[in-house]
């Protein structure tokens, strides 16, 4: 390997860090697009979305959630990219050129580690970031109630958004239904993760490959940054429909008259029957928007090597 494992973990939990920060509101966004139904439609667009969070729950409405990935997305991206090196490593231990299907291998190696920490992180941000549309689902339905209300004494009561935080809902669940309660969706989460490192990293790889003058010297740092923004923008949009189906199972409450879902199939037969094949694309380009410069950001930390650096330096300065 390049680096050693140490120093992958903390690239991988610095670039998370500094790409979630950046691109938080659009995820929120592409959680609250992808739970609408069909009839109970709040937003028409990205844009919308967020001009709408902004003025019922404020600026911070919109990073939502965003203290449960800032925790737990410095394991998860530490995991998805360290462990893609290692399958790579292992996998070419021949000395010979890996060919596109140890390529596939690695990457789906990776997606199935991530999910370890993907899943419980994923379940948590959603019903953080999914609330606000809930609640200002209720408010729209209550205060059309009021205005068709033929008396002041039949006026339907104001809705209070009553706001729990990640704790209690971990708390819940596990009080519920144990440690499976934090793991709905893994089904889907896998459906969904594993594709997507089969199709980044292979992709990512070759494409950086084509900034290399010499196979010996890694290509510049703006090479492997948009060699990150297009291998993830299209890795995102490839598996969205799964992530459509995998922010449905995992979301505990609905909005009104939204259906609920046993499993994966259906899911997939409900989303197909009642709102059309392309409900399976909703939040594709937040998510590509998202995914881009996260997965950019993360490959120019680890061609700058910050890690390497800080643990090379630090035994010196000890001395």
């Amino acid at each position: 390997l390049d680096a050693n494992l140490p120093a992958k973990l903390i690239n991988g939990g610095i670039a998370g860090l500094i790409g979630v920060t950046c691109v938080f509101p659009i995820d929120l966004a592409k959680t609250r697009l992808q739970n609408q139904q069909n009839g109970q439609r709040m937003y028409t667009s990205m844009s919308d979305c967020l001009i709408k969070t902004i003025r019922s729950e404020g600026y911070f409405g919109m990073y939502r959630g965003a203290a449960v990935n800032l925790t737990l997305v410095t394991p998860e991206k530490a995991i998805k990219l360290a462990a893609n090196d290692f399958f790579r490593h292992h996998l070419s231990k021949d000395g010979k050129k890996l060919t596109l299907l140890r390529e596939m291998l690695a990457g789906c190696g990776a997606g199935t580690c991530q999910v370890i920490v993907t899943t419980p992180m994923e379940m948590l941000k959603i019903q953080l970031q999914d609330a606000g549309r809930i609640a200002a689902q209720k408010k729209l339905m209550a205060a059309q109630a009021q205005l068709s209300s033929s008396s002041a004494a039949g006026a339907a009561e104001p809705v209070v958004e009553a706001r729990t935080t990640a704790t209690q809902i971990t708390r819940e669940l596990l009080r519920s239904k144990g440690i499976a309660g934090l793991y709905k969706g893994l089904g889907a989460t896998l459906l969904r993760d594993v594709p997507f490192s089969i199709v980044y990293f292979p992709l990512f790889a070759n494409l950086n490959k084509l900034g290399q003058k010499d196979p010996n010297v890694k290509a510049p740092f703006y090479v492997s940054f948009l060699s990150g923004c297009v291998a993830g923008s299209t890795a995102a949009v490839a598996v969205n429909p799964c992530d459509v189906i995998k922010t449905r199972l995992q979301s505990l409450q609905r909005g009104v008259n939204e259906d609920t879902y046993s499993g994966i199939l259906d899911c997939t037969k409900k989303i197909w029957q009642k709102e059309g094949p392309m409900a399976f694309l909703k939040g594709a380009y937040c998510r590509a928007l998202v995914i881009a410069p996260l997965f950019g950001i993360a490959q120019v930390v680890y061609f700058i090597g910050i890690a390497e650096f800080l643990l090379d330096i630090l035994p010196k300065h000890r001395a």
